[in-house]
This record gives C-alpha cells, structure tokens and sequence, in this order.
C-alpha cells in the first residue's frame, strides 16, 4: 500500500463527509493504493456515525472510535499502530489542510528521501493572539532542537512507515513529532510550504492553554531526550556540586571560629550565623538530589527498555542476534 492518512478528529461531523471525497478524489487521480485512517477521539456529535457510513462506501476508509477524548497524541499515536501504507501522511479534519498536498508529500519521502516531511503555513489565516505565541514557540523549539522548522505544529506532515512504527506519542508530544523522530535516528527532516485554509465548519478545539502546555512539554522532552537514560548525570552532578560548595563553607566557618578562638577573639556562636544555615541548606538539597538520581538510575536499570535502541539493518546477523 502506498499512502495512509491518519485524521484525528474531535467533533468534526460537517467536514468529514467533504474531507472523505476530497481525498478520494485526489488518491484515485495519482493512481495510488491508499487507506485513509479516521481516530474518533471521543466525539459527542454524529462523527462515528459518518464514518461508520463512508466506510460502508468506500472500505479503504477506516474507523478507530476512542470511548472519551484523549487527546490528540493518543489519537496519532492509535492511528500510527493501525496504518499499513509505506508512506504516511497526517491532516487535520477541519478542512484547513489541503489533500492536494499529498502528491508532492508522498514524493519528497519516496524519492528525494526524507524521513519527515513537515508542512509549513507560511500564510496563515489566524488572528494575531494566535500567531505571535506560535512563532514564538516554533523559535523556542528550533533552539532546542537545532532542526531548521518553520511550523512544527503544522497537523500536515508525511512520515516513512518505519519512523511511525520506531516513535511513540504520548502525552501532547504531537508538537514535536519531528524532534522524537530525529532524536530515533530519522535525521532526514525536511520541510515544504502547504496551503493553509480558513476553517469553513465548526470551531476550533484549542486555546491559548496550548502554548503554555506545548512550553512545558517543550521542557519535559528536552530533559527526557538527554537525561532519560543517564538520571545521575543530571541529578548527581547538580546534587554533587550544591553539597561540595555547603561543606566548603561550613569548613570555612568552623575554621575561622577556631581561629577565633586560638587568638583570643571573641567570635559569635556559628549557629547564629545566617551562613551556617545557608550551608546546611545547600548540603540537605545537595543530598536529596543524589538521591533522587540514585532513585532514578535504580528504577531505570529494571526498565525493560533501558537497552532498547533501534537497529536499522543487519549483515549476518538475524533478529535474535545470532548468526544467519
């Protein structure tokens, strides 16, 4: 099978039946084998129900139905499971991207040979209360993850099969679908400028809360990406460095009240300097974060992941590691 597109949809009755025929129309066109996977993420309008009848017209149109909204990760992440095509493609329902766009998606994987491909809306048609957070987020991202993006929120973007099957999505990770790719092994991350469209049905089904969100999950995969797998490094080292520096002071202030002392000076208690306290804060917080990267290395060694790394091909080797 040559393409499968994977739409997540929340509450999407009025576009899905437009958005079905569109892509239909536009797979028959290029003469591709295609299925087009529809993630029903706990919809309370009659969504399920238009899927269920286009898939009776058309069985290259497929049906997941979620019991209650997950969320849109869990929605990409279900439908990565379930597509088949050697090449995949996401879109939003709302009919702001354009199924035109698949061709060229398809052949910047296939033949230029891209892992990811992200769509870019270079012209937008959003208010500014939405575009300014979003550029600023996508600045924030591309210092993070040194991966020359301009949108990458954009829902439109295509995948080589492996790479769907080799990540997962969890959380509101679908932000950065290309930086969990890459981090994965995909470095062939490229980009191309899509058409984007003024939503014709419905409303949107996200709020300003998304930026603050998609900052936060920008920090949490930054931390997980590097230290998800050496905890220590991080925890022990900063750990390490707040106890050194409280022991060195409080030597410093045990030794100057010896010397005090040995020269006849009449000195204060050293518990009733600020400093001492200073120091044996700096000490407790320097002993609680080895520990907590003590912790974690110990529950990361029994991770039944801890040496899960993906292997690209093998010569004389098979799966199981023996010889052919």
């Amino acid at each position: 099978m040559d393409i499968s597109v994977v739409v997540p949809l929340y509450d999407e009755e009025e576009s899905l039946p437009e958005l079905a025929s569109w892509i239909e129309r536009v797979m028959k066109g290029n003469g591709f084998s295609y299925e087009v996977v529809f993630v029903d993420d706990g919809s309370r309008d009659k969504s399920w129900s238009i899927i269920r009848k286009l898939h009776e017209k058309n069985p290259c149109l497929r049906g997941i139905r979620f019991r209650r909204n997950y969320g849109k990760s869990a929605a990409l992440q279900t439908g990565f499971e379930a597509a088949r095509g050697k090449v995949v493609i996401t879109m939003d329902a709302d009919m702001q991207d354009s199924p035109d766009e698949i061709p060229h998606l398809y052949r910047m994987i296939t033949e230029e040979g891209y892992d990811v491909v992200s769509g870019w809306k270079k012209k937008r048609y959003d208010p500014v209360s939405k575009t300014i957070p979003t550029k600023l987020f996508n600045w924030a991202v591309r210092r993070m993850s040194k991966i020359r993006l301009h949108d990458f929120n954009c829902g439109l973007k295509a995948y080589r099969g492996e790479v769907v099957k080799c990540i997962e999505v969890y959380g509101e990770m679908h932000r950065f679908i290309p930086v969990i790719a890459k981090w994965a092994g995909f470095g062939r991350v490229g980009e191309k400028v899509v058409q984007h469209r003024a939503r014709k049905y419905g409303t949107t089904k996200f709020g300003m809360n998304r930026f603050i969100n998609g900052f936060l999950d920008l920090l949490s995969l930054g931390f997980v990406g590097r230290f998800s797998k050496k905890p220590m490094h991080f925890f022990g080292s900063i750990g390490l460095l707040l106890f050194v520096l409280g022991f060195i002071a409080a030597v410093w202030l045990g030794a100057q009240k010896i010397y005090f002392l040995r020269h006849g000076i009449v000195a204060p208690l050293v518990t009733s300097s600020p400093y001492f306290y200073i120091c044996l804060t700096f000490m407790l917080m320097g002993l609680q974060l080895f520990l907590a990267g003590y912790l974690a290395e110990l529950v990361g060694r029994n991770s039944p992941t801890r040496n899960t790394y993906l292997v690209a091909e093998t010569v004389g080797v098979e799966e199981n590691g023996k010889a052919e």
